[in-house]
């Protein structure tokens, strides 16, 4: 597990029944050590399910940039895969959102020094054969979902943030 700079539990999760989620906070955000990028997992409010952001500063080649358009300007491998290969792949690019409500959506409040204008990438383990737990319990299921807990996800956020360092140098 990483050092979280904070963490928060808001999401009721007293419908979604037994499962890890009950016991994992809603919203973790830290600064990975080996890259220095602000990392954010955040819980869907209404799925249950977690997403991963990774954020970037002015100056990286990929600030700015929508995550659908990325593959226009990322070279792909000698092998021809993607170099931001993360979990289902890119969902979200964008600025903080604009919220007075820190404990929840895709915003941080920076630590002293750090950059407040970043570019959030992220991207969602609400794909095919992933369970959230949250649309579950509202009778939306499969026989083939496998739940993503926190530390699945905090390791693709990780390997997204290293993916994204690397495409900086």
């Amino acid at each position: 597990m990483t050092t979280a700079i904070s963490e928060w539990t808001t999401v009721d999760k007293s419908t979604w029944g037994p499962g890890p989620w009950q016991d994992e906070p809603d919203k973790v955000h830290w600064i990975d050590q080996k890259t220095d990028l602000d990392c954010l997992m955040v819980r869907s409010q209404h799925g249950g399910h977690w997403c991963g952001y990774v954020a970037v500063t002015e100056g990286h080649p990929l600030f700015g940039v929508g995550y659908s358009e990325t593959d226009k300007l990322v070279p792909f491998d000698e092998d021809g895969h993607n170099p931001l290969d993360v979990h289902g792949g890119l969902t979200y690019a964008d600025f903080c959102m604009e919220t007075d409500d820190e404990s929840r959506f895709v915003c941080h409040v920076p630590q002293p020094g750090r950059p407040d204008r970043v570019w959030w990438f992220g991207f969602d383990c609400a794909h095919s054969h992933d369970r959230s737990p949250g649309y579950e319990a509202r009778g939306f299921s499969s026989d083939y979902q496998r739940y993503r807990d926190r530390g699945y996800v905090e390791r693709e956020v990780t390997r997204l943030a290293r993916q994204l360092a690397e495409l900086a140098r």
